[in-house]
């Protein structure tokens, strides 16, 4: 299963949210015996802070526990970068990928790929093409999965960060064509959290 982390259009307060949950996300899943594996991110702008991460989770009753954690996460704190900011409410997104979740766009759509992949691997990772490009034709937005060991999985790593990077477009559309509308529904979802942690110290308030 795939999860990602994000501080969406958020400030850099959400980016160091999307730090601090990170870390209690690992460290939750050491307890539980689900392996971990950042496969990409976006930095932020300050240090120890990401916009987004993506992440590569496996273990036994993994659906249990990344169901506690999919969707809104809330921290409240005072700016630890602004210091007379009155704002103290701080929200990021947890999104779950299922390895076999079909996708809503067609393969007409697309045009896919093969290349060598690059980086750690040795020889049969150059000699092999493993790497995966896909391209999404109407909008030409290119992504690229290299990290795993077979094209396969490749291919359906790929096909979610695409369908991810075209979901973050369509919402950027509709925030432009309707402001309020967007911000209705953004107030909706914060008003959900499913898990809100407090202070500079990120503990969770049950």
């Amino acid at each position: 299963m795939w999860l990602q982390i994000s501080a969406g259009q958020g400030p850099v307060e959400c980016s160091r949210c999307v730090y601090l949950f990170l870390k209690v996300l690992k460290k939750e899943c050491v307890k539980r015996n689900i392996k971990v594996d950042l496969m990409d991110y976006v930095k932020g702008e300050k240090k120890d802070t990401f916009k987004s991460v993506f992440l590569k989770v496996k273990g036994e009753n993994l659906d249990e526990y990344i169901d506690s954690i999919n969707g809104t996460i809330l921290w409240i704190c005072k700016s630890p970068y602004r210091l007379n900011h009155k704002r103290k409410n701080w929200f990021i997104h947890v999104e779950k990928f299922k390895e076999d979740e079909s996708t809503w766009f067609n393969n007409k759509d697309i045009r896919i790929e093969t290349m060598r992949s690059s980086g750690a691997g040795g020889q049969h990772v150059n000699k092999s093409e493993t790497a995966v490009r896909i391209t999404h034709i109407e909008t030409g937005i290119s992504v690229i999965a290299r990290e795993e060991r077979s094209q396969y999985q490749n291919k359906k790593l790929a096909m979610a960060r695409l369908e991810m990077t075209l979901k973050e477009m369509k919402n950027k559309k509709i925030k432009k064509l309707d402001e309020n509308r967007w911000n209705s529904h953004k107030e909706i979802e914060r008003g959900n959290p499913v898990r809100t942690f407090k202070g500079k110290e990120f503990k969770e308030v049950k």
